[in-house]
């Protein structure tokens, strides 16, 4: 369609022809705002202000929509289309873009700039002005030509003006311009067509923006994250993965990722990389370390100057090298300075004892540069004749040791007699063996003199008495000269005695009767001692039983035995009297701990730190989002804590550009729950508040919340695991209630589930404290309350105590019973609010036990005096579970009567005519469309009065 330029020539729609020039004037000028630049988050498919050309876009019928082109004072073309078809009656006017190929995206934007008359203001016109036009799309893989059909288009919205203007307007050049955005989506085809619809409104399109929404590539903990295209829904984060910039590596177990929110915003960077080894980090690159200075892990930070006797030429170093001279040990880091062998020992001196050499000596001058630094003795037998030595030999002894000493002393044994010996000594330190220098030592030759006898051998046991031992041994096989007596060692455990014979026989005596001693000999001659024999171990005998005096003989005795025995019975009794008072005296009957409100703190941030433990950040290791919540994202994670194994948990961190007052009340919540310690309350691991971003830390309960879990397995527990589930809420909402405490909203949705079934009270944001005294409530000024699971007193009045908690246990139990269905359906609050008022409540949910049905109508006893406490409960549960058979009985701990929703107790179905009649008896007659709707105008549509009742009381729950 050929565009029509503004010229002098007023045409009969004169009057929107120059508003939208001028409003295109104003734009360009600055008289009226633009709107702001190009968000850097958009990406642009069509803008009908940016085209150079004519739009040429379909217009059907070709009497309707016109394109208008003028001239800014730029002279640069300006293309508007506008309708005012508002004389005629039935308008119909249809206006299709271009086809806009749509790329990777999901989910388009589409912006609108518009002017639009005010029916009132245009004269003659009478009911056939609209103030409104209608936008439309269609999907298609490619273009589809000029035609346009009507019934292949989806309705986006009608648009409507939020200002209009009229004739006068024109002449003070107030142009009102409209703004308008609207969001298609999912599309799933490769691109779509816009439209307009006209139904007999004076409008003109300024301008048609159509955009859609991605984060730009970024580089963030030295990973680079590209370009990604928003999500498909408003709430979707798409999760990607970084990969690391140039010389970078993926932190150990932790790799980059990122979310990208609908908004086109990064969102929780979890892992990062790292640089590797011989780079570091200058911004969001990693460089080469410099000459001289190296890095040896990626772990390190930052690059380090060579140590001590290294150097490099190069960049990019992960370890510097040695200088000549110098060593580093395979097992000394890069970090260690380079070192070399020690000089040898100084001052060695010796001393001899017939054939056994001591040496001593003191360390060496220069010990390289180690502290490691240990001594090694060389030993050589030699001829007379020099330089024509042998090694030792095994039969040489050493002691302590012959190499590794720490000590600057040893001693040689088992020499040869009048035998020629060099011994050198050596300094040796961890690079000793890697030296190519000559070794350093210090040596001595020594001349040995005559050797001392042998051992001796087959030492026997002559004869054992109770107080004595006679043994007897052969001489040694080597004497080496004339024994002139032997020497035997004995002791009992570490008393060591010695004995000497001339001969080789011997008696000890004066031995203890039934003990075990140890016995060794050795031979001496002029040379010295020789060296002691095994171990021998005999144990002397037993001591004969003393006869047994009778009392005619000696009476003292007796009377003496008597007189121990009684004392001795004495003191135990006082001994037990004075211990068991002292034990009594220091067992403390714990008092009960007290909740205490963060509120009445004068500085929240003082209470956070006395209840919350603070954590360092670099404890904590985020793996992946799980979730959105009210002040910023959710995450699992890892903790690990100095000196304790790693452990998983939940992370709740406060999103960036929080207010002091966001940063209060999300802090609340951690100091609510660190008052806390039970098996059955979800436990605080700590917070962060010193580092960005903020964070609470607890537990993680790897199935998430109870009514989430039941749903997902739905019918897949048996009736006692679920009495279990409810023994453990109950158990926790005990322990809450016995420090003072209450919940306000506990409700499945605020139950968490670990791996193990456990169930955790969680979710303190609604609650509150309430005094000492039991029947004290806390009063609350407005707010949200839940009403399906609230108490009629706590609704009424705003007053909540631990009885209106025990009300919401009870739903809490039909929750559970009913594997997470929604309390009273799809009934609205008021409607809940008014039935519960009337004396109704909820049935038994399908296959529950009487008994449990039972305690849940104990709960919502109206009187809030005789609902059970918490710590009832408990002992009822404990009894069903530990026998099943009363789940069949109804047990309760009240008597007062009470009407269930819909119970089955309602008068007999056969005195009915219609479920009319029936829903008056039961003062539900509001709910008689429902069930018209339904089908259920009459009860003979089932065989027996059973069948009936199940019917209607089906229709009624799914309808209310």
């Amino acid at each position: 369609m050929a565009s029509r330029s503004l010229s002098p020539s007023l045409t009969p729609c004169l009057w929107i022809t120059v508003s939208v020039v001028c409003v295109c004037l104003q734009l360009l000028c600055g008289h009226v705002a633009c709107g702001d630049a190009q968000n850097a988050r958009e990406v642009i498919l069509l803008d009908s202000k940016a085209q150079q050309t004519d739009l040429e876009w379909i217009s059907y019928p070709p009497n309707g929509w016109e394109e208008i082109s003028g001239l800014d004072e730029n002279y640069t073309p300006i293309r508007t289309y506008q309708v005012c078809q508002v004389m005629e009656p039935n308008q119909n006017n249809w206006l299709r873009t271009n086809w806009i190929e749509k790329g990777d995206a999901q989910r388009i934007f589409v912006e609108l700039k518009f002017t639009l008359r005010d029916c009132n203001s245009l004269p003659g016109v009478v009911g056939t002005c609209k103030e409104t036009f209608n936008l439309y799309y269609q999907e298609t893989d490619s273009e589809v030509g000029r035609s346009l059909r009507e019934n292949q288009y989806v309705k986006i919205d009608t648009i409507a003006a939020d200002e209009s203007f009229t004739q006068g307007d024109l002449g003070e050049r107030k142009m009102k311009l409209n703004t308008e955005e609207r969001i298609i989506g999912p599309l799933s085809r490769r691109g779509f067509y816009l439209a307009f619809q006209d139904v007999g409104a004076c409008i003109a399109l300024v301008s048609v923006k159509v955009y859609y929404k991605k984060c730009w590539s970024i580089i963030e903990n030295l990973a680079t994250f590209p370009d990604t295209v928003t999500g498909s829904e408003f709430s979707s984060l798409v999760e990607v993965e970084g990969v690391c910039v140039s010389d970078a590596e993926e932190e150990a177990d932790n790799s980059p990722k990122m979310h990208c929110s609908a908004q086109g915003e990064w969102l929780v960077p979890i892992g990062k990389c790292i640089c590797k080894a011989g780079f570091h980090q200058k911004g969001d690159s990693c460089e080469p370390c410099g000459r001289g200075f190296y890095k040896s892990s990626s772990q390190d930070l930052q690059c380090s100057r060579c140590p001590a006797h290294s150097f490099n030429d190069l960049e990019g170093s992960w370890r510097c090298d040695c200088e000549d001279g110098y060593y580093r040990a395979f097992s000394d880091p890069p970090s260690v300075a380079c070192t070399r062998p020690p000089s040898a020992p100084q001052n060695l001196v010796y001393n001899i004892n017939q054939t056994s050499v001591s040496l001593e000596w003191n360390p060496p001058a220069d010990t390289g540069g180690r502290n490691d630094v240990t001594y090694r003795v060389i030993c050589r037998r030699c001829t007379w004749e020099p330089e024509e030595c042998v090694p030792c030999g095994p039969n040489v002894g050493f002691s302590p040791a012959q190499s590794g000493l720490v000590d600057t002393f040893v001693t040689m044994m088992d020499l040869l007699a009048h035998a020629n010996y060099t011994f050198e000594v050596e300094a040796v330190n961890g690079v000793s063996d890697l030296s190519r220098t000559q070794r350093l030592f210090a040596a001595v030759s020594i001349a040995t003199g005559q050797a001392a006898p042998s051992q001796v051998s087959q030492v026997i046991k002559e004869k054992v008495q109770q107080r004595s031992i006679q043994l007897s041994w052969q001489e040694p096989q080597q004497p080496n000269g004339v024994i002139t007596e032997y020497e035997i060692k004995y002791y009992e455990k570490a008393l060591e005695q010695e004995l000497r014979s001339k001969s080789t026989s011997a008696t000890v005596n004066n031995l203890k009767p039934s003990t075990a001693y140890v016995f060794q000999i050795r031979a001496f001659t002029e040379a010295g001692y020789g060296t002691y024999c095994p171990r021998l171990e005999i144990t002397t005998k037993e001591e004969a039983t003393a006869a047994i005096v009778s009392s005619e003989q000696n009476p003292v005795i007796i009377i003496a035995v008597v007189a121990v025995a009684g004392t001795i019975i004495l003191v135990f009794m006082v001994f037990g009297f004075i211990i068991g008072r002292r034990y009594a005296l220091a067992v403390k009957f714990p008092g009960t701990k007290t909740y205490i409100d963060p509120e009445t703190y004068e500085d929240p941030n003082r209470a956070v730190h006395q209840f919350a433990k603070e954590l360092d950040a670099s404890c904590i290791k985020i793996e992946r989002v799980i979730g959105a919540g009210e002040f910023g994202e959710v995450c699992s994670g890892r903790l690990k804590l100095p000196g304790k194994r790693e452990v998983s948990v939940a992370i709740k961190t406060l999103k960036v550009g929080y207010t002091e007052k966001q940063r209060r009340d999300f802090l609340c919540e951690a100091s609510i729950m660190g008052q806390f310690d039970h098996p059955n309350v979800v436990h605080l691991e700590g917070v962060v508040t010193r580092g960005k971003p903020v964070m609470i830390v607890i537990e993680y309960m790897e199935n998430g919340s109870l009514d989430s879990f039941l749903r997902k397995h739905d019918g897949q527990f048996t009736v006692i695991q679920l009495v279990g589930m409810l023994r453990g809420i109950a158990a926790g909402m005990r322990y809450l209630s016995d420090m003072g405490y209450v919940h306000r909203d506990l409700a499945a949705r605020n139950i968490l589930v670990n791996s193990n079934l456990v169930c955790k009270v969680s979710d303190f944001g609604l609650s509150r404290v309430i005094d000492d005294d039991p029947e004290a409530v806390y009063t609350t000024t407005g707010g949200k309350i839940p009403v399906r699971w609230t108490a009629p007193e706590a609704i009424q009045f705003r007053k909540f105590t631990s009885a209106s908690d025990v009300w919401s246990y009870g739903i809490v139990m039909w929750e559970v019973m009913s594997y997470g269905e929604r309390p009273y359906w799809d009934m609205s609050n008021q409607d809940v609010i008014k039935a519960i008022e009337e004396g109704y409540r909820l049935p038994a949910p399908m296959d529950c036990p009487p008994g449990l049905h039972q305690l849940m109508l104990d709960c919502w006893q109206k009187d809030r005096a005789e609902r059970p406490k918490f710590d009832q409960i408990v002992g009822i549960l404990d009894k069903m579970i530990r026998n099943p058979n009363t789940l069949k009985t109804p047990v309760g701990t009240c008597t007062r009567p009470i009407s269930p929703l819909l119970d089955q107790s309602t008068p007999d179905f056969t005195t009915f005519r219609s479920v009319g009649e029936w829903l008056e008896a039961i003062k539900m007659e509001r709910y008689r469309d429902n069930f018209t709707a339904a089908g259920y105008g009459s009860l003979e549509s089932t065989k027996t009065p059973d069948q009936r009742r199940a019917t209607v009381v089906t229709a009624g729950a799914t309808k209310m």
